[in-house]
């Protein structure tokens, strides 16, 4: 009697057991299969919203390209040591909102330093990259001054001294310490905010909790 006790019982350890293990293993199977389906959904959420980033993009391209694209050879080599203060030519005069110092706009560009090298464009592949959305202090100070007066619309030549661009630090190998630069600037409009999705504004927080 006592082995057959036994024996029984240990049949039940190894029954619990066996069904324990069959149902961690269920648990980690359906743990995987709902964190595929919510990564699915994610990578879907990211996708429609670069669409809509995309199509703005190409949108707004399409619209201000041609006029920026006229100005490329703008950017040729110049004195360096002839440039003392800021100055500015405007292009195109444009029939918007007039820039202050504590404008906020939008804007696309061509910079280049005084070999002539283009060391950063909004221009790219036949396109314009998205505009760059210029706040007060978020830029040189070249920029924010020598704003000023432009109308939304219009496009302006500025020359910078070196001290109201990168200054005796520089940035990167096109732009060494104390040079000055030029740009070609275009204000325009900025473009509406597209929203990010809730639930993917709740994944990029949890990623870094």
């Amino acid at each position: 009697m006592n082995s057959a006790a036994q024996r029984i019982g240990i049949w039940i350890i190894a029954i619990v057991m066996t069904v324990g293990t069959i149902g961690s293993f269920a648990l980690i199977i359906i743990s995987n299969e709902n964190a595929k389906t919510e990564q699915a959904r994610i990578t879907k959420l990211q996708a429609d919203y670069q669409a809509k980033v995309d199509a703005q993009t190409k949108d707004l391209s399409n619209k201000y390209y041609a006029d920026l694209a006229g100005y490329q050879s703008q950017a040729a080599p110049f004195d360096a040591g002839s440039v003392r203060s800021l100055s500015s030519v405007d292009l195109k005069v444009g029939d918007g909102d007039v820039l202050t110092a504590k404008s906020s706009f939008s804007a696309y560009y061509i910079g280049w330093n005084p070999s002539g090298k283009v060391f950063d464009s909004s221009i790219s592949n036949g396109a314009l990259k998205a505009p760059l959305l210029v706040t007060p202090g978020g830029v040189i100070s070249g920029w924010t001054e020598g704003v000023v007066g432009m109308k939304i619309g219009g496009i302006r030549e500025l020359t910078i001294p070196a001290d109201k661009a990168y200054g005796a630090t520089g940035q990167g190998s096109n732009i060494p310490p104390n040079t000055p630069l030029k740009f070609v600037i275009m204000a325009v409009p900025t473009p509406p905010t597209i929203p990010v999705p809730a639930e993917l504004l709740q994944y990029y927080q949890s990623q870094y909790q």
